[in-house]
């Protein structure tokens, strides 16, 4: 997208507003779909918690993707886009029996990780099929807060209880068609994600009866000039050889499955955010934006780095910002970071703002969640609206319990 577009959507829309290239999301779909192209099945399920605005999921669905989900209600935004339920995986933590049963029913593929769940499930479904989500055990990429496969993660099953995991298949009879692992953000190193995919190899020899084989994703993207991401052309070609030998040792042609969310969606984000106030400190000089984390929070609650342009000031000379919101806590979102000058009143654009940045907005300091639009086809179309003051107070109820009139019994 050009400048000029983005400035017409804030011109538009206001600010500030999230804007998704629906252009860049078809080519990161396709690169990762080419690099696995001599895998005879391939399945990429999209990780909806990245970002689930239903026109995304549209446009997923019409890619080919499915859906990878964590809750009941992403299960049922899938379903409301016109994803076939075959076509979705369940891959929750920490739920209960309840909501996987109605997971079950909606005919979703269910995604277990923990034993005493998988236990209670088999004795009561044995005749569904179910995947096994694996802790291997290995830090594939990112900090502690996005790696989930280390051994203290609350994420999978160990791969140390997979003689539990057995006797629990074989005491219930149940019916394991995947196995799954997801070992965080952010990878890097493919030799060590490789590594982790031997693990995976080695637990599938248990289960006579996979379909699938489901690698998660976490693949590392760009966030600035020069930097480094995952290879993936490279990942694509050594996991293809790999797998297609199993496949052979093991004596049926499974599918390859992926839950790509950032991969796909980051690089289409931008983040539009107008200047309220440039204020000279005695040490710094700070931009103040009509947003703040509650709009979008990774910078302050992961340390992640998005880079920051003005966009309404192409030609002007380079000075030193740092850029915080308006919301009554610290929020900062760059420090002295070098941007083109800033003036009251311009549009900033933060890049790679389409994974786990609206998706984790939220209301706090009473501020409303701002549009959502998805450049597509080379026209601004909005899909979401900016929420209200009566979205504020919709759903409180009984406040007129105050007006009641406190009568004395005489």
């Amino acid at each position: 997208m050009e400048n000029a577009n983005l400035l017409a959507i804030a011109k538009e829309f206001g600010s500030p507003v999230y804007v998704y290239d629906s252009e860049k999301i078809v080519s990161q779909y396709e690169r990762l779909t080419s690099a696995f192209k001599q895998v005879k099945h391939v399945k990429l399920n999209y990780a909806v918690k990245a970002l689930s605005n239903l026109a995304i999921l549209k446009l997923m669905n019409s890619l080919g993707a499915g859906l990878d989900t964590v809750s009941i209600q992403e299960v049922k935004l899938g379903l409301l886009a016109g994803v076939e339920p075959t076509n979705i995986i369940f891959t929750p933590n920490g739920v209960s029996l309840k909501e996987i049963e109605k997971v079950s029913e909606m005919g979703v593929q269910i995604n277990i990780d923990n034993l005493s769940i998988l236990e209670q499930f088999g004795t009561k479904h044995p005749d569904v099929p179910v995947c096994i989500r694996i802790n291997p055990h290995v830090m594939a990429g990112g900090n502690s807060k996005i790696s989930v496969g280390h051994i203290d993660s609350k994420f999978g099953i160990s791969i140390h209880q997979i003689p539990h995991i057995l006797r629990i298949v074989e005491n219930t009879g149940m019916n394991i068609n995947g196995i799954h692992m997801h070992t965080g953000s952010d990878i890097l190193d493919i030799d060590v994600f490789l590594y982790a995919s031997e693990i995976l190899f080695e637990t599938a020899k248990n289960f006579k009866n996979l379909d699938f084989i489901d690698f998660g994703s976490g693949f590392k993207v760009p966030y600035k000039e020069g930097d480094i991401e995952t290879n993936i052309e490279e990942f694509g070609e050594k996991l293809t050889k790999r797998f297609n030998d199993f496949c052979k040792e093991y004596g049926k042609e499974l599918t390859l499955g992926f839950e790509p969310g950032k991969f796909l969606v980051s690089e289409a984000g931008y983040f539009l955010a107008e200047v309220n106030v440039v204020k000279q400190t005695t040490s710094t000089v700070f931009a103040g934006i009509d947003s703040g984390f509650n709009h979008l929070i990774r910078p302050m609650f992961y340390d992640s780095y998005h880079e920051i342009i003005n966009i309404s000031n192409p030609k002007g000379r380079e000075r030193f910002y740092s850029i915080v919101g308006y919301i009554c806590e610290t929020d900062t979102f760059a420090t002295n970071r070098r941007i083109l000058e800033i003036t009251e009143g311009d549009i900033l654009a933060f890049k790679n703002a389409g994974a786990y940045c609206f998706s984790m907005a939220s209301n706090y300091n009473s501020r409303f969640r701002p549009a959502e639009v998805l450049w597509h086809n080379n026209e601004a179309h909005l899909i979401r609206k900016r929420e209200t003051f009566e979205d504020l107070t919709k759903n409180q109820v009984g406040v007129d319990i105050f007006n009641k009139v406190e009568v004395s019994a005489s």
